[in-house]
């Protein structure tokens, strides 16, 4: 993650469109997710307002330019480019704000060159569907975890609302698979009793709502009667969603 600092006619449009970024509603989603709660930003972007900017393909048309092509003569404060730090570039190609390390010891350029297994993965939305392998109903989610952030909607509409790892209630909560295959009984299966065990796992900690981390196409869930729950549809539209 880095960071820019804006000029008094910047939009999250342009900005996007300036550092290859996919789409405006991610720009501005990423930001909210992960600058301070005096910063957050629902309307006109104010000048001088530091914005995070993501380097994840997830959020990517294409990469950026390689270390090797970075031009110094791009970064000043008139452009847009904060100068703060003894290092400018540095702070270009980094996010000066340290987090608590979690690393497992690697060096930074070490944990951005080490590919993700979310990489070119859709995030979640509540109108996305899941399915069981011991199910054979694919219910939809029902995001309980918060009501504040959205993918790829400006509108603020519910089904775009980003599910989280903490997000375990479907649409019907009731036998919300239908029937269960670890239930048979001479007359059929019985009906699905869903339980699950603790949180979704496989969730893109870099991306958090609330401090919540979020669901991506390979997220799992298991469910205590035995079947492992996946995401059947992420609910976006291909056309805007899908990381290069």
């Amino acid at each position: 993650m880095k960071t820019y600092i804006t000029q008094p006619d910047d939009s999250f449009a342009g900005i996007a469109k300036k550092f290859q970024i996919k789409d405006e509603f991610y720009l501005k989603t990423y930001h909210n997710l992960n600058c301070s709660q005096e910063n957050l930003i629902h309307g006109k972007i104010p000048a001088r307002t530091r914005i995070m900017i993501p380097e994840d393909p997830q959020f990517m048309n294409e990469e950026l330019s390689s270390d090797a092509d970075f031009d110094d003569s791009n970064i000043s404060p008139e452009n847009g480019f904060d100068d703060q730090s003894e290092n400018i570039k540095e702070e270009y190609l980094t996010d000066e704000k340290k987090e608590n390390d979690t690393t497992g010891g690697k060096t930074e350029e070490e944990q951005e060159s080490t590919p993700s297994d979310h990489d070119g993965k859709y995030f979640v939305i509540q109108k996305g569907m899941c399915q069981c392998n011991q199910g054979f109903k694919f219910p939809k989610f029902k995001v309980t975890s918060h009501q504040k952030h959205y993918w790829n909607d400006a509108d603020g509409e519910a089904d775009y609302l980003a599910v989280t790892e903490d997000d375990l209630t479907f649409e019907p909560a009731a036998t919300p698979f239908g029937n269960c295959k670890l239930k048979p009984t001479s007359g059929g299966y019985l009906p699905c009793s869903y339980a699950p065990a603790g949180k979704w796992t496989k969730t893109y900690d870099k991306v958090k709502v609330m401090g919540k981390s979020c669901l991506t196409e390979i997220s799992e869930l298991m469910c205590r009667t035995g079947g492992k729950i996946t995401i059947f549809k992420h609910g976006q539209q291909s056309e805007i969603g899908k990381a290069m």
